[in-house]
């Protein structure tokens, strides 16, 4: 007997289904993944870095 797995949607934490037939998980619609993805785009969400300096003419010929 295999359990079934219930997450929660990252954008409206409405509970969806982990199956192969849940087709916008880990999302609960199309909606909520159109949302998630324009937080991406407008930069809402930043992935964190460290700023590398740019490279000078002496380290780009090596």
């Amino acid at each position: 007997m295999s359990k079934i797995t219930k997450v929660k949607c990252p954008t409206c934490s409405e509970s969806v289904t982990w199956s192969a037939d849940a087709k916008w998980k880990p999302f609960c619609s199309e909606r909520c993944k159109l949302i998630d993805l324009g937080e991406w785009f407008s930069e809402g969400y930043k992935v964190p870095s460290q700023e590398m300096a740019p490279a000078t003419n002496d380290e780009e010929k090596d």
